[in-house]
């Protein structure tokens, strides 16, 4: 049988050799856009948000502003948010829908036994992403309850110390501005009016530090300061993906387009496991 010869020789005629390039180019243009169109369906996978939220107290116009943005960016992005207000449904089963646990402002105490196993279990093996906000790293004995060693840990190996009763406006320096939760975020920017707690030590050994607050920009100036003093920071020993906001006392803060910025960084990036 007489097969057609395919050859490069110089002498074939120019409009055969045209045509296969531009068939090549019409291939590798199809691949890619095949390519980009699986890589953009993966980015915008719905995925779902448990978020633990204090109930009531000073704190609750931060937990009510914060479900007002929530539910804009929800419809934005793409995710569902089921709100919690004990930890009393907090078990694997419930976390193993959870692609992001967010804890606006609940304390790490006066959590059930099994919610407290089902949170270790899925922060340590990396079920999913977990962001939380100002009492997350209230550690100590609080309301008849003791620290919670593990979280503890979790946090940098900190306890609560003090803290600003009368607020204080001050300047953050990000620290790490190549990391994805900082992403865009100015290199310096003021938060209005927080308490600014203080720790035990600071968690810079045991943490990935993403931004501090400088101490000498409090106004009002005050005599309650720790030195070295991270406000933003993640665990990169544990598998989750997770990121700490001292932040998280007035709803004001919504109005801080780095603070949301970096919010938004952080749901985006720890929600991929």
């Amino acid at each position: 049988m007489l097969r057609p010869k395919i050859t490069d020789d110089p002498a074939s005629p120019p409009l055969s050799r045209r045509t296969r390039l531009l068939s090549f180019c019409f291939l590798l243009a199809f691949a890619t856009l095949l390519g980009g169109t699986a890589i953009a369906q993966r980015a915008a996978r719905p995925f779902r948000v448990v978020a633990l939220a204090e109930k009531g107290g000073i704190h609750k116009p931060f937990v009510d502003a914060a479900k007002v943005w929530l539910a804009r960016e929800a419809r934005r992005d793409g995710f569902t948010v089921e709100y919690l207000e004990n930890t009393n449904r907090i078990n694997d089963r419930l976390l193993s829908h959870c692609d992001l646990f967010l804890q606006l402002n609940y304390p790490p105490y006066n959590w059930t036994t099994d919610a407290q196993n089902a949170f270790v279990r899925y922060i340590d093996e990396g079920k999913g992403g977990w962001i939380g906000f100002h009492h997350a790293s209230l550690l100590g004995s609080f309301d008849g309850f003791s620290v919670w060693p593990w979280f503890q840990d979790f946090m940098g190996g900190i306890l609560f110390k003090d803290y600003i009763r009368t607020f204080a406006t001050a300047t953050v320096h990000v620290e790490a501005p190549e990391h994805p939760v900082m992403r865009s975020v100015p290199s310096t920017f003021a938060v209005q009016n927080e308490e600014w707690y203080t720790w035990s030590q600071s968690p810079r050994t045991n943490v990935q530090v993403l931004a501090r607050v400088d101490e000498d920009s409090y106004r009002p100036d005050t005599s309650i300061k720790m030195g070295d003093h991270p406000v933003i920071w993640t665990n990169p020993q544990k598998k989750a993906r997770n990121v700490y906001f001292f932040m998280g006392h007035h709803p004001e803060l919504f109005q801080n387009t780095a603070f949301t910025q970096m919010f938004h960084n952080a749901i985006t990036w720890a929600a991929q496991k």
